[in-house]
């Protein structure tokens, strides 16, 4: 389609990908129901396991009242919140980065143009397979922290070593399965045990719009991680990438404790302190009863 009018074939990607997203999209708002009780597909009984399984996992909804601004300033109010939006920011970077420039990288390892884009499939193909095995692993044993912590440690490895190899493109090669499998393992697990820890939907509705909204700024910064003059070592790239995924690390650890001390907390005094059913759905992940997925 190169040359079709007057467009080169790289616009037509975009042209033609982001023309089907949005159509997609478009179809998707009317087809998809914000929740089980609205979906017209499922039968009565359907609806029913679907509402409870999910009450199971993460408390009463609370769908039967809007959200308002209260509603806002309140989840702001636990400083949680914003962790996670770091937890996801620092691992955008290099996420993006990578995503931007992988053929820029691999290029600068000696191959053609069609080689280069054979050589970027690989990559992204263990990645998904190692993302599957975590995404498994961590829902077989209900635990989402040491599932993070492991890839963004892979990751770490692989940018450890394109900062310090130069002139081996093998290893360098090598290197960037790390990337890919560590940043898009653990980026999926990370939204997922942010999301499941929000109790209520207003204050889910709240935290992921925070968490994907804040950390989709880190894309800006990927985009001037690698450039041209820094070719073919990319040092300034690689270490701004590699400074954000120990960005990440620190704020799942973070995360992390202040859950399990929170969990602990909640477990020394009484559930019963008089709270209605209401209230406590109403409070959310906040309720005495609640206790977070670690």
């Amino acid at each position: 389609m190169s040359g079709m009018r007057g467009y080169l074939g790289w616009r037509w990607i975009f042209i033609l990908e982001g023309t089907l997203t949005c159509v997609v999209a478009f179809v998707f708002y009317f087809l998809l129901p914000d929740f089980p009780e609205q979906a017209k597909w499922l039968t009565e009984e359907e609806r029913t396991y679907v509402k409870d399984r999910l009450r199971k996992d993460q408390g009463r909804s609370a769908a039967e009242r809007a959200i308002n601004f209260t509603d806002i300033v309140n989840a702001f109010k636990d400083w949680k919140i914003f962790i996670g939006g770091f937890m996801y920011f620092g691992l955008i970077v290099p996420a993006y980065g990578y995503a931007f420039f992988a053929p820029t990288i691999i290029k600068s390892y000696g191959y053609s143009a069609i080689q280069t884009q054979l050589h970027s499939v690989p990559p992204w193909a263990a990645a998904f397979a190692f993302a599957m095995i975590i995404a498994f692993a961590s829902d077989l044993t209900k635990h989402r922290f040491l599932f993070t912590l492991l890839p963004i440690c892979v990751a770490i490895t692989g940018f450890g070593i394109l900062i310090t190899v130069h002139n081996r493109p093998h290893l360098e090669y090598a290197a960037l399965f790390l990337v890919t499998m560590g940043t898009y393992s653990a980026l999926p697990v990370i939204v997922c045990w942010f999301t499941m820890n929000l109790g209520g939907h207003h204050r889910r509705s709240v935290g992921t719009a925070w968490q994907i909204g804040f950390g989709n700024i880190g894309g800006i910064i990927a985009t001037y991680a690698f450039l041209k003059k820094d070719a073919p070592d990319f040092k300034p790239g690689y270490s701004i990438c590699l400074a954000f995924i120990c960005l990440s690390a620190a704020s799942c650890t973070t995360y992390f404790l202040a859950i399990l001390l929170q969990n602990r907390s909640r477990d020394r005094v009484p559930r019963d302190l008089g709270l209605t059913e209401w209230e406590k759905t109403e409070k959310g992940d906040m309720s005495p009863d609640y206790r977070y997925l670690l």
